[in-house]
């Protein structure tokens, strides 16, 4: 069979948020652009195995513990009927309805898709395995290839296999009755909340001493005292020394901190991080660089030390998300148009949609205690908000960081329900460099969860309604 060859003006490698992202804005920016991915359709690690199908999860999890809830507010649902079938129908309706929409996006835009493993040959070409054009040479590539799950100690997980990775978790194969989390992280933690929720007895295995190691501690404070209630056992300073599958279980040896060292789960979820997937793709037959820890090495505007190559998302490191990749797609593509773009975000907000939700922007107090800065630190416990009441949700802590001279805000956290909501006005304001007096004066709903930004704020500057302030401002 003859080889077929082609060219394009930009080649993009990887169809995630990233990758998908650069397309779209190449494409209108009037470019040819040929997007090259493993599967299919767009939308890779989030859509299809990542992000998407675990906030489906987690949303129905939310709805069982609402519904837990609610009896102490006199509404009795009785007792949940969970029909997994259903559930992992609906998640997959939700994947096929926003990969679909991505592919008709990506036709509307004369995006070329093409399906296949992509791999350097030079600077200025990529040989495509599996697919239907065997050679690619383009004038600029953006790669986009995403990270994958670290295994245990070299484990490999086998599909089906009792050891899972992320991917497995959320194929909800079943409900089983015990489940080890190894890893105190996004992943593990929104996985166990799923699985807790759904009847599972969840143990989670972390390292060191805490969960979440980019949130301030209150925060996850908050978080703790929910999972000590919902998980059968968390384990700090615990180390797994050995997995051992067998027919009925698996066999986990532990050392540290754990009561007993040798247990059996029906399941175990390996959730210990994530790896950049830049090995095995040619990328020493290119100029692009590599740190010590196997992420590109990238500047401002996205560019490798390779002149025709950039990388963004996950591959380029620093945060793993998928709004990052959003944004860096966008600048890698406006400036291989020529346009003087650089990602220069001021804030990149983290948000765990655990129960109750953690979300973080900014700088964070830990940080500032760390490099010796002087901040002042401003926290609205929920107990005090009207609306946080109404919820049943008085556990909440929202946070914020300022100069204390200038008043600017620095930094933003909040730990309850709608986290994921509130912390983009944390992210706007940070942005835009405002001061504690312009969030302070502007006006926010009542009751709401969002007024407490207003009030949090208003701790700072002294005029605060809901809270006896430190200090009261006369006018003037």
């Amino acid at each position: 069979m003859a080889e077929v060859k082609d060219e394009a003006e930009l080649l993009v490698i990887g169809a995630g948020p990233g990758g998908y992202v650069a397309a779209f804005r190449a494409a209108d920016l009037g470019m040819d652009v040929t997007l090259v991915d493993l599967e299919k359709r767009p939308g890779g690690e989030c859509l299809f195995r990542g992000c998407i199908p675990s906030k489906t999860l987690l949303f129905l999890a939310e709805l069982l513990h609402d519904a837990q809830r609610s009896r102490e507010m006199g509404i009795n649902f009785g007792k949940p009927q969970i029909d997994l079938d259903r559930m992992r129908g609906w998640k997959n309706q939700v994947i096929d309805k926003l990969t679909n929409g991505l592919l008709t996006l990506s036709k509307r835009r004369k995006v070329r898709l093409l399906q296949g493993r992509a791999v350097f040959e030079a600077s200025d070409r990529v040989r495509l395995e599996n697919s239907e054009v065997s050679q690619i040479r383009f004038r600029h590539a953006i790669f986009a290839t995403g990270s994958s799950s670290t295994p245990f100690r070299g484990l490999p997980i086998v599909k089906g296999s009792r050891i899972m990775d992320s991917t497995g978790a959320l194929e909800l194969l079943d409900i089983p009755r015990s489940l080890l989390i190894l890893g105190g992280g996004y992943v593990g933690l929104e996985m166990g909340n799923v699985y807790a929720a759904l009847g599972s007895r969840v143990t989670l295995a972390v390292r060191g001493d805490r969960l979440l190691r980019g949130a301030d501690p209150d925060l996850v404070d908050v978080l703790l005292s929910r999972l000590k209630e919902t998980f059968a056992a968390i384990y700090f300073n615990a180390q797994v020394v050995s997995l051992k599958e067998r027919e009925e279980g698996v066999d986990v040896k532990f050392e540290g901190g754990v009561d007993k060292p040798e247990q059996t789960f029906e399941r175990v979820l390996v959730a210990v991080g994530r790896k950049p997937n830049t090995e095995n793709v040619g990328l020493e037959k290119t100029k692009v660089k590599l740190n010590e820890q196997g992420f590109v090495v990238v500047d401002e505007r996205r560019r490798t030390t390779d002149e025709k190559i950039f990388a963004i998302g996950d591959v380029a490191g620093g945060p793993l998300l998928a709004h990052k990749a959003f944004r860096e797609g966008k600048v890698a593509a406006e400036v291989i148009k020529g346009m003087p773009s650089a990602f220069d975000v001021q804030a990149i907000p983290a948000v765990v949609y655990t129960n109750p939700q953690v979300a973080w922007v900014g700088l964070r107090e830990e940080e500032a205690r760390r490099e010796t800065r002087n901040v002042k630190v401003e926290r609205y416990l929920w107990k005090f908000s009207s609306r946080a009441s109404t919820m049943g949700v008085s556990d909440g802590v929202t946070k914020m960081i300022f100069n204390p001279d200038s008043g600017r805000l620095l930094g933003v956290g909040i730990c309850g329900p709608n986290a994921e909501g509130m912390i983009s006005e944390g992210t706007l304001a940070i942005e835009l460099g405002a001061l504690a007096q312009d969030l302070g004066l502007t006006i926010h709903p009542h009751p709401t969860l969002s007024e407490m930004m207003m009030e949090t704020a208003e701790l700072f500057t002294g005029t605060v309604t809901h809270v006896l302030p430190e200090k009261r401002l006369a006018p003037g």
